[in-house]
């Protein structure tokens, strides 16, 4: 009888239960039931459909929010340089406009003041919104107290410049908490924030892979009807190949997961930035979209580490690997699997050779054959990051999103594993 939580989540919050797991709401359906003294689901049911009260602490049961300050730090690098790019351009010396939702218990909002203030930009120069529809985790966010579990990574300088020891672990300072604007929203409602001007920025990520397609491209309605058509907008790694399906284009930050309008004539960054996004590279041939240009390919982390290796001096394996992201990434693609082809003959099984054949394949439209290279790259190498973004995308594209989560579930475990 759990389809009929089912069905009410997915029309009040477009959840898709296969997203999450059946067991995580029966988890939350028994967690209610217990607080609502229910002596079965046909009871709790009833108290249910009869309190929106219920119906959202139900809500709020099943959507535990897992995020951490400056998770993809290349998104709030990007920020500030394109934020510096857009201020001239304000009308009237307006402030920034910036939007984070879902913005859950304010590690993302945060984070981006805290990026923006880096960057150099006065605290009046910008503003930000934060959206969630969760009041309990508004709530938390508006406390702005973090324990351990929020500063994961080596990089903690923030922390020192921006927090204040609280006796519950970090309290964020006041010159961060007073540039975010915390309000509870439900971004299935066509009409969310219909009172405000567009953002400059648009930050969500993490949240379209839960929805199935109709509900997808009704809520990307609602994020373009948010965003100034000459604004940029963040989202995750699994799901940028899904804004490339709607013709939107990606601004070439490696790892910032960012895009435009396709019809925004945008300043291209500088040379260094040229990469595009993981999992942003190509529209796997089962979505049945129209044929676009190639898009650029991005630089996984591996490959990069390689390339630092053979400008330093280094040869053999990581000069050969340094060679195929060079090749790939100035577009000469078959020169580029040539190379991964050669370094499989010459090193034995790769993880990264194959991932990038995989990557080479998905851009060409052949995605059996992508599928088949990513898959091979995760025997060898199970946590690798970004042939498990790519699979996960590839997989939703063709309408196993069961397949997808427990790939997208896989990679949040090892980068939650790494952050520790």
């Amino acid at each position: 009888m759990i389809e009929r939580f089912e069905t009410l989540l997915k029309h009040r919050i477009g959840l898709e239960a296969e997203s999450v797991g059946r067991v995580v709401i029966e988890r939350a359906v028994r967690q209610r039931m217990h607080a609502c003294a229910s002596r079965d689901e046909d009871a709790y049911w009833t108290t249910l459909n009869a309190s929106p009260a219920e119906q959202q602490a139900l809500v709020e049961a099943v959507v535990v929010p897992e995020t951490w300050f400056f998770r993809y730090p290349e998104s709030f690098a990007a920020l500030g340089r394109l934020a510096f790019e857009r201020l001239p351009a304000l009308a009237a010396g307006r402030p920034l406009r910036i939007l984070s939702l879902p913005c859950s218990t304010g590690e993302e909002p945060f984070s981006i003041v805290m990026a923006l203030l880096d960057a150099g930009l006065a605290p009046g120069l910008f503003q930000v919104d934060a959206v969630d529809i969760s009041e309990r985790v508004l709530e938390r966010a508006r406390q702005g107290v973090y324990g351990r579990n929020s500063f994961r990574g080596e990089d903690l300088g923030f922390r020192d410049r921006y927090f204040l020891p609280s006796g519950e672990g970090h309290a964020v300072a006041q010159q961060v908490a007073s540039r975010v604007r915390f309000l509870r929203g439900n971004l299935l409602d066509p009409g969310l924030l219909a009172g405000e001007p567009p953002y400059d920025f648009v930050f969500c990520r993490n949240l379209l892979i839960y929805f199935d397609r109709p509900t997808q491209g009704a809520v990307l309605e609602v994020l373009k009807r948010l965003m100034q058509r000459d604004g940029a907008m963040f989202i995750g790694p699994a799901e940028a190949s899904l804004l490339s399906q709607q013709g939107m284009q990606p601004l070439g930050y490696p790892q910032a997961f960012v895009f435009r309008h396709g019809s925004s004539q945008a300043a291209k960054p500088a040379r260094a930035q040229i990469a595009a996004p993981a999992a942003a590279v190509a529209v796997p041939a089962a979505a049945r979209v129209p044929p676009r240009p190639r898009p650029p390919l991005p630089k996984p982390e591996r490959p990069n580490h390689g390339q630092t290796q053979a400008a330093a001096g280094g040869t053999g394996r990581d000069a050969a690997l340094a060679n195929i992201v060079s090749l790939a990434n100035s577009g000469r693609s078959e020169e580029a699997r040539s190379a991964c082809e050669a370094f499989l003959a010459a090193h034995g099984p790769s993880a990264d050779a194959f991932y990038w054949l995989g990557l080479l394949s998905d851009v060409a439209g052949k995605v059996d054959e992508a599928q088949d290279y990513y898959r091979k790259a995760l025997y060898l190498a199970p946590q690798h990051a970004e042939a498990l973004a790519h699979l996960a995308a590839l997989l939703a594209a063709r309408g196993d999103r069961a397949g997808a989560q427990r790939l997208q579930q896989r990679a949040s475990r090892g980068v939650n594993n790494h952050g520790r």
